[in-house]
């Protein structure tokens, strides 16, 4: 015959476990959407660094003028 005490402690340490897997499935949700924003804001300032290199880079090809505007001295 199962010993009742035993019985319970399995139970209860059963139910402690199963807490602290829906706990960490919701730590690791929560990782793996921020992760997730980070890749986004990467792509993102890429984008932006790369359109700000060319727009320096077609500004410094044509003198006398300053982003869209030229220079009419």
């Amino acid at each position: 015959m199962l010993d009742p005490e035993l019985l319970e402690r399995i139970t209860a340490r059963r139910a402690e476990l199963d807490e602290l897997e829906e706990e960490l499935a919701k730590q690791l949700a929560e990782v793996r959407a921020e992760r997730d924003e980070l890749a986004v804001a990467e792509g993102v300032l890429e984008r932006m660094s790369e359109q700000l290199a060319g727009e320096r880079a077609s500004a410094a090809r044509t003198p006398g003028q300053v982003g869209r505007w030229a220079d009419r001295r």
